[in-house]
């Protein structure tokens, strides 16, 4: 001790001097850690708190969007689809219309053909019958010519469907 109590002396120790240090430390030290120290820690732990929940909700935000991402490409695919689905019917629709509307033109140009068959043959037995009157009334004109008789009514008449059946059977 007597060492200590030298070397103290050599550098001015002073006992009061160093209690009244040692007890303005402690003050200041407790001071420091009650008011500043405790409320910077509670203030980094609040930091940290709020760190780690805005990194989980980053990450919460991450896996929604990923999510969305997916179900958007969902709905993208199923719209898709659905349209190749519409587009496809809307072809066979308009196959089946215009399958339907040519038969309806084949059946118009068959019927119109058919009519004109039918008004094309009215008219050439209409014609037949013309001819055979006049070709009848010829001969008989041609042959009150030739005999220089008049052919009475009777006669007339006989020559004409002769001339008629000659011609029909031909």
């Amino acid at each position: 001790m007597d060492l200590a109590k030298s070397t103290g002396e050599t550098f001015g120790f002073n006992k009061q001097l160093f209690i009244s240090q040692v007890i303005s430390f402690c003050i200041v030290a407790f001071l420091l850690h009650r008011f500043a120290y405790k409320p910077i820690l509670k203030v980094l732990a609040e930091r940290r708190q709020k760190i780690a929940e805005g990194l989980a909700n980053a990450e919460k935000i991450k896996q929604e969007l990923a999510n969305a991402q997916a179900k958007t490409q969902e709905l993208l695919a199923a719209a898709n689809a659905q349209g190749n689905k519409m587009i496809q019917e809307s072809h066979q629709s308009a196959a089946k219309v215009l399958e339907v509307e040519t038969q309806k033109a084949i059946a118009t140009a068959n019927d119109i053909v058919t009519k004109a068959r039918q008004a094309s043959e009215a008219e050439l037995v209409r014609m037949k019958a013309e001819l055979r009157k006049e070709v009848g009334r010829l001969v008989v004109a041609t042959s009150a010519k030739v005999t220089g008789n008049i052919l009475t009514p009777d006669q007339q008449s006989r020559l004409a469907e002769d001339t008629a059946k000659q011609l029909a059977s031909n």
